[in-house]
């Protein structure tokens, strides 16, 4: 019989919400002062343009592989504060190996350290903070919109940093915001499902359960759009004559979008559930797909990037409250790890892979077009082969409750 969290852990002892907040900030924070930098920092250090594109291809595939494996272990071994705090610390260590790297032969092995071990962060805090907030869930988007916060802040802080003192201020920028985040994460409450050996039972729902593989082929397509634009929106930009101070202004809006759309995401959660968002978020992915496709000029991608709160924060949200709706009893992060891993690892390699012979062979207009075709067919999958599907059959029976 399950035990509800809410009826162990009395109100006055809830853990505060200051801590998640933090992590968020200081993550996003932290990825936006490193991660657009880094192609900018491989063509300092001489790299070809194969050469930049063969690293920036191993993160998506070691985020793959490297979530859903940090999340099984967390669970397997309920040793979920442990293992964040490792994988950040040893994150600290490959951001700190990449500042010294100069050749393809240091370069390769750091950037799969730097993939793997920041690929588990987010899930193992996403999923330690939908257990703090019991059955307050819905507020998952209050605390992640610290996130976006910080990753606008930081973007633009350390952008103008970067230009006038090197791009080695990326990393010492980003080396000093993550160590405030593993302090922060020594403080985080992780309360938890002690399943025993349910653990292997309970694993084989991830490969027997049609609702949450109809759940997962619709987020990869849906991520397959994402990373259309996440790749080649601003070359198509570039081809319509855009300047940088309008593709600023452009990730600008788009950030901007992501404030109102995590904030008020819990009421949305409440109105229509995760199906009825997840379903909202990719009328909007199909939109602005096609809005891109037959835009005049580039000018008109700072009101279709307001949609971007919709495409991926709504979706990010609803997704992961999905994830936590249908997961086993004591496998969140492991469901977490598998959702990180399809959306951000292996649907953006394949949407780069697609979008990529795409752009050469139609354009970027078609492109475009052809992924809210897809964002489409996605939908339409969703929506008829959840109905059709049979209901999810999962094991809720911990053992006990603990806190690590």
């Amino acid at each position: 019989m399950t035990v509800p969290l809410k009826s162990v852990i009395p109100a006055s002892a809830k853990p505060s919400m200051v801590i998640p907040k933090l992590l968020y900030f200081c993550y996003f924070a932290a990825m936006a002062s490193i991660t657009p930098f880094l192609a900018l920092y491989y063509k300092q250090v001489g790299l070809s343009g194969r050469q930049i594109g063969l690293l920036a291809s191993l993160s998506p595939l070691v985020a793959l592989l490297a979530a859903p494996f940090w999340g099984g272990v967390a669970d397997a071994t309920q040793q979920h504060r442990r293992l964040l705090l490792l994988s950040i610390g040893c994150f600290l260590l490959a951001v700190f190996g990449l500042s010294f790297a100069t050749t393809l032969f240091w370069l390769i092995p750091l950037v799969i350290a730097f993939a793997f071990f920041s690929a588990p962060i987010m899930p193992l805090v996403d999923n330690s903070v939908l257990e703090a907030l019991g059955s307050r869930k819905q507020e998952y988007g209050k605390q992640r919109l610290w996130g976006a916060i910080g990753w606008g802040v930081a973007a633009a802080l350390i952008g103008s940093i970067t230009e006038r003192y090197g791009l080695s201020w990326a990393f010492y920028g980003c080396l000093l915001i993550m160590s405030v985040n593993l302090f922060g994460a020594t403080r985080l409450t992780v309360s938890h499902a002690k399943i025993g050996s349910n653990f292997w039972k309970n694993l084989r729902y991830f490969v027997t359960s049609w609702p949450w593989l109809i759940f997962l082929i619709t987020v990869f397509i849906n991520g397959i759009g994402m990373s259309f634009t996440n790749n080649f929106l601003f070359l198509y930009m570039s081809s319509l004559h855009a300047s940088k101070t309008l593709m600023g202004f452009a990730l600008f809006s788009a950030s901007l979008s992501e404030l109102p759309a995590f904030f008020f995401a819990d009421r949305l959660l409440r109105r229509w559930g995760s199906r009825g968002l997840l379903i909202a978020a990719l009328l909007a992915q199909a939109t602005r797909m096609f809005a891109y496709a037959v835009m005049p000029s580039a000018w008109f991608v700072l009101v279709i990037n307001l949609l971007h709160g919709l495409t991926f924060s709504t979706m990010w949200v609803a997704a992961v409250n999905y994830t936590n709706e249908h997961a086993p009893a004591g496998l969140g992060a492991t469901a977490q790890g598998l959702l990180s891993g399809l959306s951000m690892g292996l649907a953006g390699m394949v949407g780069a892979l697609i979008g990529g012979v795409l752009y050469d062979s139609v354009g970027p207009a078609t492109m475009f077009g052809w992924g809210g075709v897809l964002t489409l067919i996605g939908l339409s999958f969703f929506t008829v082969a959840g109905r059709l599907a049979p209901p999810a059959k999962r094991s809720h029976e911990p053992l006990a409750l603990g806190e690590d």
